[in-house]
């Protein structure tokens, strides 16, 4: 599993540890990623997701995942993440 938002591509970033005496060693940044399950109004059923709390605070924000998924990168997600995308557009097209 690896350490990336499915909605935003967020990664793990690198950095340095600062000491006291200005000692400087590697160091990695990884993101918040929690275990979600979102709901899509337009399909009707929901989707297990492994994104950063910062997406899941955007996903609200916009107005569920149907709304954020019209809006996001394709580039930036993951498979499941886009197969949903693409199954939600066919959804609303039809309708």
């Amino acid at each position: 599993m690896s350490r990336r938002c499915e909605l935003t591509g967020k990664g793990p970033m690198t950095g340095n540890n600062v000491s006291h005496a200005n000692n400087k060693t590697r160091r990695r940044f990884l993101p918040n990623l929690q275990d979600v399950t979102l709901i899509s109004d337009t399909l009707g059923r929901s989707f297990k997701f492994r994104v950063s709390s910062a997406a899941l605070r955007t996903v609200d924000h916009r107005g569920g995942l149907d709304a954020f998924l019209a809006r996001a990168k394709d580039d930036e997600l993951s498979a499941s993440a886009l197969q949903v995308k693409k199954d939600i557009a066919k959804a609303t097209a039809e309708a």
